[in-house]
């Protein structure tokens, strides 16, 4: 790779940069047809999507190219998330960041070798200095995966500003060929004020779309009375993909006034979770359907939203008629219309606003704690958007807290009282969510004396589990006491049925070695072209611990001919 000296970076550039985005600097970092299976913005659980998926023909190994000249600022090899990812700084005070990928290039793939080795350690987060790991335009930088959090072979890609809030790749010149029109799949309208009401009901309710010939939409024509909202789910589909994206742009307007303006172009990481807040959290999690609701409500401080009148709603008077209107633009600038005809008209509610109380009622803006049991839970201010009545009991170990029907954007903590186990067994509990199915998941948990405790921002039901059992260990592509000079890596698989595993380490003849962990495939992998081992028998030594300290310890010799 080039050298390149930044003797003047960042200075005095950065500001005007960031004003006046370059369409021209960044060339595509691969080179194949550019087909996105996720958009910058797109609703995710708990975030908006920070960058572009791109296709990689559902492969892996595909070239990374340098869109431009800069440096590895930063590297993180993990797990979850991002699995490995790179970070390159540019001169004009951008940054690019590519994730989920198999591995990375020439110098930048020793330097992290070497750096993993010396600290015996998978996951590792590095911080070059600007003189490192220079990269020139058009070089080789890593290879498209599936590492990480990934649901299949793709290249995440990223631009972040100086300020490190991620923006839309596109507006920068990605071109990604799109001819097709946003789709409406549902369109929801909310009563607002306690007088509100639509249709005769207080509650939210699902219009019936009629597609019309020009390709925009108009609704049934509704009643109400009241300030009312709207919501809507929405996505794009580009050209030569089926998959269901975000959209750019989302317009209202009612009676000639623009009420509500959203651009999916730049966000910060720390507004990102607010997404739960945007939309309707409690019909996606009984639809698995988002609907973006077009006003601001209290507790959303999203810097998407552009423009609002009266936050978005909008009221509406008896005998007052008139039409609301929403635009959803791609970003080729594909529009589809929405108008739904709205009747000014205060009649006998039949349906009143479904609110079920209980005991327990939680100001937002105040600290919460509750003792339920052998259970406390604490919810700290402005743990939740908005007043909420929670529906919270227990039996025995378990507890119900509420269901996850409404957000959490602060950590809550559970606490139970564990004084009745007795010696060892107490530092193999921990506290997990039960799934549909009624198995627990692992919530990382922390023990005080008797108090078992564990932080959490889903609602649901936990209960206290005692895992005594070790993980498990099995070779994969290989058998103890035979030959295996052929084999490129050695693969073992590793399982733990409750806690999870945590830690694992391995060593032959006493050395360590640098093993990738698949936890999609439960699959460990030393690749030899490491080049630890020099010996023809080989004793491996595999210990893995599970989440509360279970350890198993796996052995075995194998014979290689160094080649």
């Amino acid at each position: 790779m080039k050298k390149i000296i930044f003797a003047l970076f960042l200075l005095g550039v950065t500001a005007n940069s960031q004003n006046n985005i370059p369409t021209d600097y960044f060339s595509n970092p691969l080179e194949i047809p550019l087909i996105l299976s996720g958009s910058f913005g797109e609703l995710r659980s708990n975030h908006f999507h920070s960058g572009l998926d791109i296709k990689t023909q559902q492969r892996e190994g595909i070239p990374i190219y340098a869109p431009a000249d800069g440096y590895v600022k930063r590297i993180k090899v993990g797990h979850y998330g991002y699995g490995k990812a790179l970070y390159i700084q540019h001169p004009n005070g951008y940054t690019t960041v590519y994730a989920h990928l198999r591995e990375y290039a020439g110098a930048i793939d020793a330097y992290v070798k070497k750096n993993q080795y010396d600290k015996e350690t998978y996951e590792i987060e590095l911080f070059p200095d600007n003189t490192t790991l220079n990269i020139a335009k058009g070089d080789i930088i890593a290879y498209t995966g599936n590492s990480g959090s990934s649901g299949g072979p793709h290249l995440h890609y990223e631009i972040r500003d100086a300020s490190s809030r991620p923006m839309n790749p596109m507006l920068f010149g990605v071109d990604i060929p799109d001819t097709k029109k946003p789709l409406v799949n549902t369109v929801m309208v909310y009563p607002i004020s306690d007088d509100a009401q639509i249709n005769q009901s207080q509650n939210p309710i699902k219009l019936r779309l009629i597609h019309q010939k020009d390709g925009s939409f108009k609704a049934e024509k509704i009643t109400a009375f009241g300030k009312i909202g709207f919501g809507i789910n929405t996505n794009d589909q580009q050209d030569g993909a089926s998959n269901k994206n975000g959209v750019y742009d989302i317009k209202t307007t009612f009676n000639g006034v623009e009420k509500y303006n959203i651009q999916f172009k730049k966000f910060s990481f720390d507004e990102t979770r607010y997404l739960n807040r945007y939309i309707d959290y409690s019909y996606f999690m009984k639809n698995r359907n988002r609907v973006q609701k077009l006003f601001r409500e209290s507790n959303n401080p999203l810097s998407l939203i552009t423009e609002v009148d009266d936050n978005g709603y909008i009221t509406i008077e008896e005998g007052f008629t008139s039409t609301y209107t929403i635009e959803i633009t791609d970003f080729k600038g594909n529009k589809t219309l929405v108008s739904i005809p709205v009747e000014g008209k205060q009649e006998e509610i039949l349906k009143p606003k479904a609110t079920a109380e209980t005991p327990d009622f939680i100001h937002a803006n105040q600290a919460t704690s509750l003792t339920k049991g052998k259970f406390n839970v604490f919810i700290p201010a402005n743990s939740l958007y908005e007043d909420a009545y929670l529906d919270i009991s227990t039996q025995g170990d378990t507890i119900h807290l509420h269901e996850d029907t409404i957000p959490i954007h602060k950590n809550i903590t559970l606490s139970i009282d564990v004084s009745n186990y007795k010696g060892p067994d107490k530092d193999k509990l921990y506290l997990g969510r039960l799934n549909y199915k009624g198995d627990p998941y692992y919530n990382s948990t922390y023990r005080k004396g008797d108090k078992l405790s564990a932080r959490t921002r889903t609602f649901g039901t936990y209960t206290l589990v005692l895992d005594t059992t070790p993980p498990t260990i099995k070779p994969v592509n290989f058998a103890a006491n035979k030959w295996i000079t052929k084999n490129k890596t050695l693969k073992i698989k590793i399982d733990d049925d409750l806690s999870g595993i945590n830690t694992y380490r391995a060593t032959i003849n006493g050395k360590f070695i640098l093993m990738e962990y698949n936890y999609k495939t439960d699959v460990l992998t030393y690749d030899f072209d490491d080049k630890v081992i020099d010996e023809s028998e080989n004793n491996l030594k595999v210990i893995v611990v599970d989440n509360v300290g279970n350890s198993a310890t796996f052995e075995a010799t194998f014979f290689r001919k160094n080649i």
